[in-house]
């Protein structure tokens, strides 16, 4: 129907004739000569129509806003004084010879011109297909598609095999809660959607495929958040006879030509590689944002002694810890600024949030420092913070004092916001490789080990002696990339050992049974010749996410749900009629 699109048009085109499809943007009588800007996916052009020509210019007058189009009309420069530098098609117009109205249009609920992220998300998401028409939304898509694109080829080049994994599967326990499907032809049986093609993958390995990727689609019945949705995308990679070197390097290299042809950065190498011990010990997170120069330092040690017991009790606590957080020239903040950032602490755990601000500790020592707990730190516990945090006149110091996950989670949140409040947040892209995670964490509610990562995880070779002497200390051969405080993919190398795959489950309280029950399959292929393996994820939304600047990852999908797993498009989940229910064998409990 088209010979050319909208956006593509320009000087080149000067002359001829051409047959354009789209949308109205925008319709404006000037003077008895009408102008229709028309869009579509390319972008967005300027037509003309002159009364001389009565008929076409009685269509176009009937044209309204998002109407759909068909123009046949000749490219011509722009009169001098009407260009748009603004616009990429801006030096010329389209002078209109005819026009067909292919389809009219209500008024939009939402404006699709900049005006459109005026309107509420639930507006935006139940008429998706129009909000789907901002160049904004398009542009989001268009380069999730092209970073898909660049993938596929990257992994096309190393010898990796695009190979799909089942949707309906056997329901296996990873950390979140399944989708599950009834089953009609085994009454009472259900499959459930795939968390992620975990198992598969190692069995793909096993089949001696030796290199896999998928752009695997991936299902979670989780509590929602930014970059949370049920159902989500994952660049998924399995690999044999490779080590975590190998492997990280290989990824890294992939992610630096992604950024490189899909928006034009480059990105360092290598990635810097930080161990999770000092992460967490410097930035309070697993995750850090390394465009914040702001550090946790530790002072439990300086603390011990005090008689100050919010800060020497989480002191002398093995499970506890105690850090200072110094803010270049937050001397400047006021009381109110405090409060505030002290409910932003209470959020993540903290009881409170103590605070130092430093007047003039060089010449005054402690009668220059300002703060209620002053009075209660002796001065080689002042002088060892001054020292160790560099605080100079003009800066604040913030503590944190708790279980050192309270204090992690509190501290290292406050870093970033401050980061992002008081103008320290650095331009640019800081990725980096978070390794060597425990294998291991506590559930001190239940008493019990869980997995960090997942039960597949394999441990350090030279540490398999550490799952029966001291689990808590053993690390396991995982790996995150991190990219400006958002993890965007995670892996590890496997166990491939049956014995030592037991081990794990054993440890996890996962008993013989339950593991043939839920993991057989898996267990009895590790006996015939297991490759050592491992793979990594990459979340495509998160990735895409980052690289639009967008804020959330339903701006860039398609078809997002909403944050109470609802699709308010189609008005899914809804009820389903009786028989169906009876085809499957279910019935659905009355609400008491």
């Amino acid at each position: 129907m088209r010979t050319h699109y909208c956006g593509e048009l320009n000087g080149s085109h000067e002359g001829q004739d051409v047959v354009l499809c789209g949308w109205v943007q925008r319709r404006r009588d000037h003077g008895g000569v009408i102008f229709i800007d028309l869009r579509d996916r390319e972008g967005l052009v300027q037509v003309v129509f002159d009364p001389d020509r009565a008929e076409v210019f009685q269509r176009a007058e009937q044209a309204r806003g998002e109407y759909v189009l068909k123009i046949t009309g000749r490219v011509r420069p722009r009169p001098e004084g009407t260009l748009n530098p603004d616009l990429p098609t801006g030096a010329i117009e389209i002078l209109g010879l005819d026009l067909e109205i292919l389809n009219a249009s209500e008024t939009p609920p939402i404006q699709l011109d900049a005006h459109a992220a005026d309107a509420s998300e639930e507006i935006r998401l139940r008429y998706r297909y129009l909000d789907l028409r901002r160049p904004e939304m398009q542009s989001r898509l268009r380069t999730r598609a092209r970073v898909t694109q660049v993938m596929r080829r990257f992994l096309d080049d190393q010898g990796f095999l695009d190979i799909e994994t089942p949707i309906l599967t056997k329901s296996t326990p990873e950390g979140a809660r399944d989708y599950l499907v009834p089953s009609r032809t085994h009454p009472g049986e259900f499959f459930a959607l795939p968390q992620s093609p975990q198992l598969f993958k190692q069995l793909l390995m096993m089949s001696g495929l030796d290199r896999y990727y998928q752009i695997a689609r991936c299902f979670r019945d989780e509590d929602l958040r930014a970059d949370r949705q049920p159902e989500f995308t994952q660049l998924d990679i399995e690999v044999s006879f490779m080590t975590e070197d190998e492997l990280m390097t290989l990824m890294e290299e992939m992610i630096r030509v992604l950024f490189r042809e899909v928006i034009g950065v480059e990105l360092p190498n290598p990635f810097p590689r930080l161990t999770y011990a000092e992460s967490m010990r410097r930035f309070g997170s697993d995750r850090p944002d390394l465009r914040v120069p702001l550090e946790l330092v530790d002072i439990a040690d300086l603390m011990e002694g005090v008689d100050f017991q919010v800060f020497a009790g989480p002191a002398k606590d093995p499970d506890g810890r105690v850090v200072a957080l110094r803010l270049p020239k937050g001397g400047e903040l006021s009381r109110k600024e405090i409060d505030v950032y002290t409910q932003f602490v209470g959020i993540h755990g903290a009881r409170g949030l103590a605070y130092i601000k430093v007047n003039d500790w060089v010449a005054k020592g402690r009668d220059g420092l300002q703060s209620p707990i002053v009075k209660n730190l002796t001065d080689a516990a002042l002088a060892g913070v001054m020292e160790r945090t560099g605080a100079q006149d003009g800066d604040i110091v913030f503590f944190g004092a708790d279980k050192a996950k309270v204090v992690n989670d509190a501290i290292g949140a406050l870093r970033v916001k401050l980061g992002q409040e008081r103008g320290l947040m650095a331009e640019g892209w800081r990725p980096l490789w978070v390794v060597d995670f425990p294998m291991f964490e506590e559930d001190p509610a239940n008493q019990r080990w869980m997995a960090l990562h997942h039960p597949f995880t394999a441990p350090k070779e030279d540490q398999l002696d550490q799952l029966e002497t001291n689990p808590g200390a053993c690390l396991s051969r995982a790996y995150d990339v991190v990219l400006n405080g958002t993890e965007i993919g995670g892996g590890s190398i496997r166990i491939h050992r049956d014995v030592v795959q037991r081990q794990v489950f054993k440890l996890l309280r996962i008993t013989d049974e339950q593991a043939e029950d839920r993991f057989g399959f898996l267990l009895k292929a590790l006996r015939f010749g297991c490759p050592p393996h491992g793979g990594i994820a990459l979340g495509l939304d998160r990735l895409v996410m980052l690289m639009t600047g967008a804020t959330s990852i339903r701006d860039v999908m398609a078809f997002p749900k909403t944050q109470t797993a609802a699709c308010l498009l189609t008005d899914a989940p809804s009820p389903v009629d009786e028989a169906q229910l009876k085809e499957l064998g279910l019935r659905i409990r009355s609400k008491a």
